[in-house]
Protein backbone atom coordinates (compact mmCIF):
# COMPACT_ATOMS: atom_id res chain seq x y z
CA UNK A 1 0.00 0.00 0.00
CA UNK A 2 1.82 3.71 -0.64
CA UNK A 3 2.02 6.34 1.29
CA UNK A 4 0.55 9.75 0.72
CA UNK A 5 3.32 12.10 -0.10
CA UNK A 6 3.04 14.81 2.35
CA UNK A 7 4.88 17.30 4.07
CA UNK A 8 5.92 16.06 7.37
CA UNK A 9 3.35 17.40 9.46
CA UNK A 10 4.17 20.36 11.63
CA UNK A 11 8.03 20.29 11.75
CA UNK A 12 8.03 20.81 7.62
CA UNK A 13 5.39 23.54 7.80
CA UNK A 14 7.41 25.23 10.87
CA UNK A 15 10.98 24.69 9.89
CA UNK A 16 10.55 25.17 6.36
CA UNK A 17 12.10 22.53 4.17
CA UNK A 18 13.34 24.51 0.92
CA UNK A 19 15.12 27.95 0.29
CA UNK A 20 13.69 31.15 0.81
CA UNK A 21 13.57 31.96 -3.14
CA UNK A 22 11.14 28.50 -3.31
CA UNK A 23 8.68 29.54 -0.74
CA UNK A 24 8.85 33.54 -2.18
CA UNK A 25 8.21 31.76 -5.59
CA UNK A 26 5.21 29.60 -4.47
CA UNK A 27 3.83 32.34 -2.45
CA UNK A 28 3.87 34.46 -5.38
CA UNK A 29 2.63 32.77 -8.21
CA UNK A 30 -0.05 31.32 -6.07
CA UNK A 31 -1.28 34.48 -4.99
CA UNK A 32 -1.15 35.35 -8.37
CA UNK A 33 -3.68 32.22 -9.45
CA UNK A 34 -5.96 32.99 -6.91
CA UNK A 35 -5.87 37.03 -7.26
CA UNK A 36 -6.23 36.00 -11.65
CA UNK A 37 -9.23 33.54 -10.86
CA UNK A 38 -11.25 36.08 -8.09
CA UNK A 39 -11.16 38.45 -10.75
CA UNK A 40 -11.93 36.31 -13.39
CA UNK A 41 -14.72 34.95 -11.40
CA UNK A 42 -16.40 38.83 -10.70
CA UNK A 43 -15.95 39.73 -14.38
CA UNK A 44 -18.03 36.05 -15.30
CA UNK A 45 -20.57 37.78 -13.37
CA UNK A 46 -20.36 41.05 -14.98
CA UNK A 47 -20.51 38.86 -18.52
CA UNK A 48 -17.45 40.45 -19.46
CA UNK A 49 -16.27 36.67 -19.41
CA UNK A 50 -18.41 34.42 -21.13
CA UNK A 51 -19.19 30.71 -21.94
CA UNK A 52 -17.92 27.82 -19.95
CA UNK A 53 -15.56 29.26 -16.95
CA UNK A 54 -13.86 26.76 -14.61
CA UNK A 55 -11.88 28.39 -11.67
CA UNK A 56 -8.67 27.03 -9.78
CA UNK A 57 -9.22 28.51 -6.61
CA UNK A 58 -7.92 26.19 -3.87
CA UNK A 59 -6.11 23.82 -5.67
CA UNK A 60 -3.38 26.40 -6.07
CA UNK A 61 -0.67 24.39 -4.86
CA UNK A 62 -1.08 21.88 -7.68
CA UNK A 63 0.40 23.98 -10.57
CA UNK A 64 3.18 25.58 -7.85
CA UNK A 65 4.76 22.76 -6.42
CA UNK A 66 4.96 20.61 -10.00
CA UNK A 67 6.19 24.12 -11.77
CA UNK A 68 8.76 24.22 -9.38
CA UNK A 69 10.14 20.44 -9.52
CA UNK A 70 10.60 20.77 -13.15
CA UNK A 71 12.52 22.47 -16.10
CA UNK A 72 11.36 25.17 -18.15
CA UNK A 73 11.91 22.86 -21.05
CA UNK A 74 9.45 19.87 -19.75
CA UNK A 75 5.96 19.92 -21.15
CA UNK A 76 2.41 20.85 -20.00
CA UNK A 77 -0.81 19.67 -20.62
CA UNK A 78 -4.11 19.84 -18.92
CA UNK A 79 -7.70 19.70 -18.97
CA UNK A 80 -10.54 22.90 -18.99
CA UNK A 81 -9.61 24.37 -15.74
CA UNK A 82 -6.66 25.93 -17.16
CA UNK A 83 -6.26 29.56 -16.45
CA UNK A 84 -3.35 28.98 -13.56
CA UNK A 85 -0.73 26.49 -15.15
CA UNK A 86 0.25 28.98 -17.72
CA UNK A 87 0.09 31.91 -15.34
CA UNK A 88 2.84 29.80 -12.89
CA UNK A 89 4.79 28.73 -16.22
CA UNK A 90 5.42 32.40 -16.62
CA UNK A 91 2.80 33.37 -19.47
CA UNK A 92 1.72 36.94 -19.31
CA UNK A 93 -1.54 37.96 -17.08
CA UNK A 94 -2.81 40.22 -19.71
CA UNK A 95 -2.50 37.21 -22.41
CA UNK A 96 -4.55 35.10 -20.71
CA UNK A 97 -7.23 37.18 -19.61
CA UNK A 98 -7.70 38.45 -23.08
CA UNK A 99 -8.37 35.20 -23.90
CA UNK A 100 -10.69 35.28 -21.14
CA UNK A 101 -12.51 37.69 -22.93
CA UNK A 102 -12.02 36.56 -26.33
CA UNK A 103 -10.48 39.39 -27.55
CA UNK A 104 -7.70 38.87 -30.53
CA UNK A 105 -4.94 39.61 -28.14
CA UNK A 106 -5.53 36.32 -26.16
CA UNK A 107 -3.10 34.06 -26.26
CA UNK A 108 -4.95 31.77 -28.34
CA UNK A 109 -5.80 34.95 -30.36
CA UNK A 110 -8.96 34.87 -29.00
CA UNK A 111 -10.52 31.68 -30.39
CA UNK A 112 -10.07 29.42 -27.32
CA UNK A 113 -11.66 31.18 -24.53
CA UNK A 114 -11.60 29.46 -21.18
CA UNK A 115 -10.97 26.13 -21.57
CA UNK A 116 -8.60 26.06 -24.82
CA UNK A 117 -5.94 28.44 -23.71
CA UNK A 118 -2.27 27.42 -25.56
CA UNK A 119 1.30 28.80 -24.97
CA UNK A 120 3.77 27.41 -27.54
CA UNK A 121 6.62 29.51 -26.13
CA UNK A 122 6.25 28.11 -22.52
CA UNK A 123 5.70 24.63 -23.63
CA UNK A 124 1.59 24.45 -22.36
CA UNK A 125 -0.39 22.62 -24.60
CA UNK A 126 -3.77 22.89 -23.25
CA UNK A 127 -6.58 23.60 -21.73
CA UNK A 128 -8.83 20.96 -23.26
CA UNK A 129 -12.43 20.31 -23.40
CA UNK A 130 -13.57 17.25 -24.58
CA UNK A 131 -13.13 15.48 -20.72
CA UNK A 132 -9.61 12.74 -21.05
CA UNK A 133 -8.91 14.32 -24.34
CA UNK A 134 -5.60 15.16 -23.56
CA UNK A 135 -4.36 12.18 -21.61
CA UNK A 136 -3.35 10.35 -25.09
CA UNK A 137 -2.16 13.26 -26.08
CA UNK A 138 0.28 13.74 -23.31
CA UNK A 139 1.55 10.32 -24.04
CA UNK A 140 2.19 11.28 -26.98
CA UNK A 141 4.20 14.40 -25.87
CA UNK A 142 6.02 12.39 -23.82
CA UNK A 143 6.78 9.59 -26.59
CA UNK A 144 7.83 12.79 -29.03
CA UNK A 145 10.30 13.49 -26.04
CA UNK A 146 11.60 9.97 -25.66
CA UNK A 147 11.96 9.55 -29.85
CA UNK A 148 14.34 12.60 -29.66
CA UNK A 149 16.28 12.01 -27.03
CA UNK A 150 15.64 15.07 -24.96
CA UNK A 151 15.66 14.30 -21.20
CA UNK A 152 12.00 15.93 -20.90
CA UNK A 153 9.31 15.13 -19.77
CA UNK A 154 5.61 15.53 -20.04
CA UNK A 155 3.04 16.34 -16.99
CA UNK A 156 -0.14 15.33 -17.97
CA UNK A 157 -3.10 16.49 -15.76
CA UNK A 158 -6.73 15.63 -15.52
CA UNK A 159 -9.82 15.89 -13.21
CA UNK A 160 -10.93 13.00 -10.76
CA UNK A 161 -14.04 12.35 -12.92
CA UNK A 162 -11.62 12.15 -16.58
CA UNK A 163 -10.34 8.43 -15.42
CA UNK A 164 -13.28 7.11 -16.20
CA UNK A 165 -12.72 7.36 -19.42
CA UNK A 166 -10.76 4.07 -21.99
CA UNK A 167 -8.71 7.35 -22.68
CA UNK A 168 -7.45 7.17 -19.71
CA UNK A 169 -6.91 3.50 -19.62
CA UNK A 170 -5.36 3.16 -23.02
CA UNK A 171 -2.82 5.97 -22.63
CA UNK A 172 -1.26 4.63 -19.20
CA UNK A 173 -1.08 0.67 -20.72
CA UNK A 174 1.16 2.37 -23.61
CA UNK A 175 3.17 4.76 -21.60
CA UNK A 176 4.29 1.82 -19.26
CA UNK A 177 4.69 -0.53 -22.37
CA UNK A 178 6.86 2.15 -24.05
CA UNK A 179 8.35 3.47 -21.04
CA UNK A 180 7.72 6.66 -21.80
CA UNK A 181 8.73 9.84 -20.07
CA UNK A 182 5.78 11.11 -18.47
CA UNK A 183 3.44 12.13 -15.22
CA UNK A 184 -0.27 11.53 -14.92
CA UNK A 185 -1.23 13.64 -12.22
CA UNK A 186 -4.96 13.02 -11.04
CA UNK A 187 -6.21 16.50 -9.70
CA UNK A 188 -8.74 14.82 -7.81
CA UNK A 189 -11.02 17.71 -5.78
CA UNK A 190 -13.87 15.02 -4.55
CA UNK A 191 -16.29 15.67 -7.31
CA UNK A 192 -16.60 14.87 -11.19
CA UNK A 193 -18.83 18.01 -11.76
CA UNK A 194 -21.03 17.78 -9.17
CA UNK A 195 -20.71 14.04 -8.42
CA UNK A 196 -18.58 12.69 -5.96
CA UNK A 197 -16.11 10.06 -6.44
CA UNK A 198 -17.51 7.33 -3.92
CA UNK A 199 -20.94 7.99 -6.16
CA UNK A 200 -18.88 7.08 -9.69
CA UNK A 201 -15.94 4.99 -8.91
CA UNK A 202 -16.13 1.36 -7.41
CA UNK A 203 -12.05 2.34 -6.88
CA UNK A 204 -11.66 5.88 -4.78
CA UNK A 205 -8.13 5.43 -3.54
CA UNK A 206 -7.68 6.26 -8.18
CA UNK A 207 -4.04 6.18 -7.56
CA UNK A 208 -4.28 2.28 -7.12
CA UNK A 209 -5.54 2.34 -10.92
CA UNK A 210 -2.06 2.51 -12.11
CA UNK A 211 -1.39 -0.83 -10.12
CA UNK A 212 -3.31 -2.64 -13.58
CA UNK A 213 -0.50 -1.14 -15.52
CA UNK A 214 2.48 -1.84 -13.28
CA UNK A 215 3.07 1.76 -13.09
CA UNK A 216 4.72 2.99 -9.75
CA UNK A 217 1.64 5.25 -8.72
CA UNK A 218 0.76 7.50 -5.35
CA UNK A 219 -1.43 9.58 -3.83
CA UNK A 220 0.08 12.98 -2.46
CA UNK A 221 -1.50 15.71 -0.11
CA UNK A 222 -2.15 18.17 -2.89
CA UNK A 223 -3.29 20.86 0.42
CA UNK A 224 0.56 20.87 0.89
CA UNK A 225 2.76 22.04 -2.09
CA UNK A 226 5.96 21.02 -0.59
CA UNK A 227 3.93 17.41 -0.88
CA UNK A 228 3.58 18.02 -4.25
CA UNK A 229 7.43 19.32 -5.59
CA UNK A 230 8.62 15.91 -2.99
CA UNK A 231 6.23 13.84 -5.58
CA UNK A 232 6.34 15.34 -8.97
CA UNK A 233 10.63 15.84 -8.22
CA UNK A 234 10.73 11.88 -7.58
CA UNK A 235 8.67 11.20 -10.75
CA UNK A 236 10.23 13.15 -13.11
CA UNK A 237 13.51 11.16 -11.59
CA UNK A 238 12.44 8.09 -12.85
CA UNK A 239 10.97 9.59 -15.92
CA UNK A 240 14.41 10.84 -17.16
CA UNK A 241 16.28 8.00 -16.30
CA UNK A 242 14.43 5.75 -19.01
CA UNK A 243 12.43 4.22 -16.37
CA UNK A 244 8.76 5.46 -17.65
CA UNK A 245 5.93 7.05 -16.35
CA UNK A 246 4.55 7.69 -13.05
CA UNK A 247 0.79 8.34 -11.51
CA UNK A 248 0.28 10.66 -8.96
CA UNK A 249 -3.36 11.59 -7.33
CA UNK A 250 -3.12 14.95 -6.26
CA UNK A 251 -5.51 15.02 -3.38
CA UNK A 252 -6.76 18.77 -3.22
CA UNK A 253 -9.60 20.98 -2.94
CA UNK A 254 -11.84 23.65 -5.14
CA UNK A 255 -13.65 25.99 -2.81
CA UNK A 256 -15.50 27.11 -5.80
CA UNK A 257 -18.09 25.20 -7.61
CA UNK A 258 -17.56 23.00 -10.47
CA UNK A 259 -17.84 25.98 -13.09
CA UNK A 260 -19.14 29.26 -12.40
CA UNK A 261 -22.67 28.29 -13.17
CA UNK A 262 -22.30 25.50 -10.47
CA UNK A 263 -23.66 26.91 -6.84
CA UNK A 264 -22.02 23.55 -5.46
CA UNK A 265 -25.17 22.46 -3.44
CA UNK A 266 -24.05 18.77 -3.32
CA UNK A 267 -21.47 19.77 -0.07
CA UNK A 268 -21.90 21.47 3.32
CA UNK A 269 -20.57 24.51 4.17
CA UNK A 270 -18.46 22.34 6.92
CA UNK A 271 -16.58 20.42 4.24
CA UNK A 272 -15.54 23.64 2.42
CA UNK A 273 -14.26 25.22 5.81
CA UNK A 274 -12.26 22.55 6.57
CA UNK A 275 -10.56 22.43 3.49
CA UNK A 276 -9.58 26.28 3.86
CA UNK A 277 -8.37 25.09 6.82
CA UNK A 278 -5.62 23.84 5.05
CA UNK A 279 -5.43 26.68 2.11
CA UNK A 280 -2.43 26.56 0.62
CA UNK A 281 -1.55 29.93 0.58
CA UNK A 282 -1.43 30.24 4.21
CA UNK A 283 0.31 27.40 5.00
CA UNK A 284 2.83 29.03 2.95
CA UNK A 285 2.58 32.78 4.21
CA UNK A 286 3.28 30.92 7.90
CA UNK A 287 5.64 29.31 7.11
CA UNK A 288 7.97 32.19 5.38
CA UNK A 289 7.22 34.55 8.55
CA UNK A 290 7.62 31.69 11.03
CA UNK A 291 11.02 31.01 9.72
CA UNK A 292 11.76 34.86 9.01
CA UNK A 293 12.29 34.00 5.27
CA UNK A 294 10.20 37.49 4.87
CA UNK A 295 8.34 39.76 6.58
CA UNK A 296 4.80 40.92 6.52
CA UNK A 297 5.11 44.10 4.72
CA UNK A 298 7.39 41.96 2.03
CA UNK A 299 4.34 40.16 1.87
CA UNK A 300 2.22 43.13 1.42
CA UNK A 301 4.25 44.32 -1.35
CA UNK A 302 3.81 41.23 -3.56
CA UNK A 303 0.42 41.39 -2.86
CA UNK A 304 0.07 44.21 -4.05
CA UNK A 305 2.37 43.36 -6.90
CA UNK A 306 0.38 40.73 -8.17
CA UNK A 307 -3.23 43.09 -7.66
CA UNK A 308 -1.54 45.59 -10.04
CA UNK A 309 -0.84 42.64 -12.67
CA UNK A 310 -4.36 41.33 -12.56
CA UNK A 311 -5.80 44.54 -12.85
CA UNK A 312 -3.42 45.50 -15.53
CA UNK A 313 -4.55 42.84 -17.05
CA UNK A 314 -8.33 43.63 -16.89
CA UNK A 315 -8.05 47.06 -18.52
CA UNK A 316 -5.66 45.46 -21.49
CA UNK A 317 -8.72 43.02 -22.46
CA UNK A 318 -11.45 45.64 -22.10
CA UNK A 319 -9.30 47.73 -24.50
CA UNK A 320 -8.55 44.70 -26.94
CA UNK A 321 -10.25 44.38 -30.05
CA UNK A 322 -12.06 40.92 -30.68
CA UNK A 323 -10.98 39.38 -33.46
CA UNK A 324 -12.13 39.83 -37.24
CA UNK A 325 -15.00 37.56 -38.27
CA UNK A 326 -12.20 36.57 -41.08
CA UNK A 327 -9.79 34.84 -38.43
CA UNK A 328 -12.63 32.20 -38.16
CA UNK A 329 -11.03 29.87 -40.70
CA UNK A 330 -7.38 30.36 -39.80
CA UNK A 331 -5.27 28.17 -37.76
CA UNK A 332 -7.13 25.18 -37.70
CA UNK A 333 -5.02 23.32 -40.18
CA UNK A 334 -0.87 24.05 -40.84
CA UNK A 335 -2.36 24.57 -44.68
CA UNK A 336 -2.35 28.68 -44.81
CA UNK A 337 -4.61 27.94 -48.34
CA UNK A 338 -6.68 24.83 -46.86
CA UNK A 339 -9.85 24.52 -50.17
CA UNK A 340 -12.51 25.45 -47.52
CA UNK A 341 -16.28 24.87 -49.40
CA UNK A 342 -17.33 28.55 -48.51
CA UNK A 343 -20.80 27.90 -50.54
Amino acid sequence: MATTTQAKGKATKEKGSFSKETYLFWYESMVLMRKFEERAGQLYGQQKIRGFCHLYIGQEACAAGAVSALTKDDKWITAYRDHAHPLVLGTDPKAVMAELYGKETGISKGKGGSMHIFDKEHNFFGGHGIVGAQIPLGAGIAFSEKYNKTKNVCVCSMGDGAVRQGAFHEALNLAMLWKLPVIFVIENNGYAMGTSVKRTSNVTDLYTLGESYDMPSEPVDAMSVEAVHMAVAKAAERARKGDGPTLLEFRTYRYKGHSMSDPAKYRSKEEVEEYKQRDPIEVVKHTILANKMASERDLETIDQKVMAQVEESVKFAEESKYPDPSEAMKDVYVQDDYPYIMD
